[in-house]
């Protein structure tokens, strides 16, 4: 098992990154956004759709969700697509879904 506290990508500012990451992914909201996004570019009008939610709440989630490089978007004429930023995004969502997936091992404290 690797020791993350002597990793120096593990220290400092690296770790508030990581927290604000997760705070990011923690609003269901959000996350219901990345994982639209996921299997295809997406347009903001269609993740609105799909999710039933404005275009511009949409937006507003996208824009916080770029800069924390959780999505990335490329332009294609007048629309704009959404997708995973890269598949370290995809591998951690599919991780965790796993994880909670598993039964409890009745070693909980």
């Amino acid at each position: 098992m690797l020791n993350m506290t002597n990793h120096p990508e593990y220290q400092a500012g690296a770790v508030e990154e990581l927290a604000d990451l997760f705070h990011l992914l923690g609003d269901a909201t959000r996350l219901r956004i990345v994982l639209a996004c996921l299997a295809q570019p997406t347009a903001v009008g269609d993740i609105a759709a799909s999710l039933d939610l404005s275009s511009s709440l949409v937006s507003h989630h996208l824009r916080l969700l770029r800069a924390a490089r959780i999505v990335k978007a490329e332009r294609q004429g007048k629309q704009v697509f959404y997708s995973a930023a890269d598949a370290h995004i995809s591998s951690l969502l599919a991780n965790m879904f796993e994880h909670i997936a598993e039964p409890a091992t009745g070693m909980d404290a």
